[in-house]
């Protein structure tokens, strides 16, 4: 099945006392590069969250970043007095000045001013005891990714066999038309030579004109070029049924026809062969740019 180097997955779980939330991006690239994106007290996690990564992901330019929250105790917050007492001492001041009430009253919400509650107390955390949970977070955040790289990958799969399939077509043609090339040129070099000899009264042996014949149709003969583009046709459709990963050997084989297709059209020396050899390549052109998001 081919996969899209492009997604997104995300997860979240709870266990004791802490919340993970892992969420994992990707993007084109023809090599694996992965940032992990890790709050402070988890950088010593990278190397972990890198290898859950390489051991899913083969391509890609892959973008995970993780949040874990904990509950938080009384034991963790502390009210920093100073800086209470002094929120009220300024808000009483400024109360007398615009005439409110002599007794200003202090509610819950003064908590919330920055300073007002310490949570410096806060223990760093456990990373050998919360690891279990995390791994398992990130695993399902990269299990969602490929789901939706698997899914994109099955639309881009669709839409290169309908192309593939352009490029049979006009291949066919190519082949039927093959033949008529030397027929053509044939016929056209006995209406050159008749109109000659009868203007000039020359005679010219049969032999040179076999001959001639001959020579343009080995330098014209295309019929290795078609069978070695159809064996590449078939290797793309056993390419894109595989569970390997496709998208380097569906870029290599691209180039091999776009290298036949380039043959074809300079040997052939045909304006309708060369009409469907444009087809193809611009075809081949749309394959390209589909196999450079391929992982």
């Amino acid at each position: 099945m081919l996969c899209s180097m492009t997604g997104f997955g995300e997860a979240r779980s709870n266990g004791d006392a802490i919340s993970v939330h892992a969420e994992v991006r990707s993007v084109n690239n023809r090599h694996l590069k992965v940032n992990s994106r890790l709050q402070d007290g988890y950088g010593s996690l990278e190397p972990r969250c890198d290898a859950l990564v390489r051991n899913k992901i083969r391509r890609g330019t892959i973008q995970l970043t993780l949040y874990v929250d904990h509950e938080i105790s009384p034991d963790d917050l502390k009210i920093n007095q100073t800086v209470l007492l002094s929120y009220h001492h300024q808000i009483s001041e400024a109360a007398s000045k615009v005439a409110m009430a002599d007794d200003v009253r202090m509610d819950s919400s003064i908590l919330l001013l920055p300073g007002v509650v310490d949570e410096g107390a806060r223990k760093a955390p456990d990373l050998d005891e919360e690891w279990p949970l995390i791994e398992k977070v990130v695993n399902e955040a990269l299990d969602n990714l490929t789901a939706m790289r698997q899914e994109e990958g099955a639309a881009m799969a669709k839409d290169m066999r309908s192309n593939r399939t352009l490029i049979s077509d006009q291949l066919a043609e190519i082949e039927k038309r093959a033949p008529v090339v030397v027929e053509s040129y044939q016929r056209r070099l006995l209406e050159r030579l008749n109109h000659l000899l009868q203007k000039h009264d020359l005679n010219v042996d049969a032999s040179d004109v076999i001959k001639e014949v001959g020579i343009f149709a080995e330098r014209a003969d295309i019929s290795e070029e078609i069978v070695r583009l159809q064996s590449h046709l078939e290797q793309f459709d056993s390419i894109l049924d595989s569970k390997e990963g496709a998208g380097r050997k569906l870029d290599f084989l691209i180039q091999e026809m776009f290298r036949e297709t380039n043959t074809i059209g300079s040997k052939a020396n045909d304006a309708e062969i060369a009409r469907h050899v444009v087809e193809i390549k611009s075809t081949i052109e749309r394959l390209r740019e589909m196999v450079q998001n391929i992982e």
